[in-house]
């Protein structure tokens, strides 16, 4: 799926994985432990607020820190449907892409979403639409074989695939 619907989640910028989940809850990288403490030290009981399919909206050098691929795992195990954000720490980037969390990048856009705006993202056409002022942005885009490892699900699935000669 390349098109999501959701409510806004704002965070704003430099939001680093020690933010996303603390290393304090590493100990155990359950998918469970991972979804209960995702942004807890952001916005509290995040977890128990979020609706499946919600979309997190970041500033900017969103993931920053250290290359915990934890990071992005919780935030899909969370059920976040895809991050926004003005920009990404390229680590982050290519973790998200990795497990097959659909993410995009398109600057100060995101200035324009407050917590609780409707929002409708098509990754795989870099289409952003602000659902409750009706404008809509255009994003970058991924080339196909990245938005096939998202489609994937997340990397493994993907090389599966091609070794299947299934892509």
């Amino acid at each position: 799926m390349s098109k999501y619907i959701g409510k806004v989640w704002r965070v704003g910028d430099d939001i680093d994985t020690d933010l996303i989940i603390a290393a304090r809850h590493l100990n155990d990288a359950s998918p469970e432990n991972l979804r209960k403490n995702c942004l807890q030290d952001v916005i509290p009981d995040f977890a128990e607020k979020i609706s499946k399919g919600d979309i997190l909206v970041a500033g900017k050098n969103f993931g920053c820190g250290s290359s915990r691929e934890h990071a992005p795992l919780a935030i899909k195990h969370c059920g976040v449907s895809c991050v926004v954000a003005h920009s990404f720490a390229r680590i982050f980037y290519r973790n998200a892409i990795n497990i097959g969390l659909p993410i995009i990048t398109v600057g100060d856009v995101v200035e324009a979403f407050q917590d609780g705006d409707s929002i409708e993202v098509d990754v795989n056409q870099g289409i952003i639409r602000h659902l409750d002022k009706g404008q809509e942005y255009q994003a970058e885009t991924f080339p196909p074989f990245i938005q096939e490892i998202i489609a994937a699900g997340n990397l493994v699935n993907y090389v599966k695939k091609r070794v299947k000669g299934d892509v």
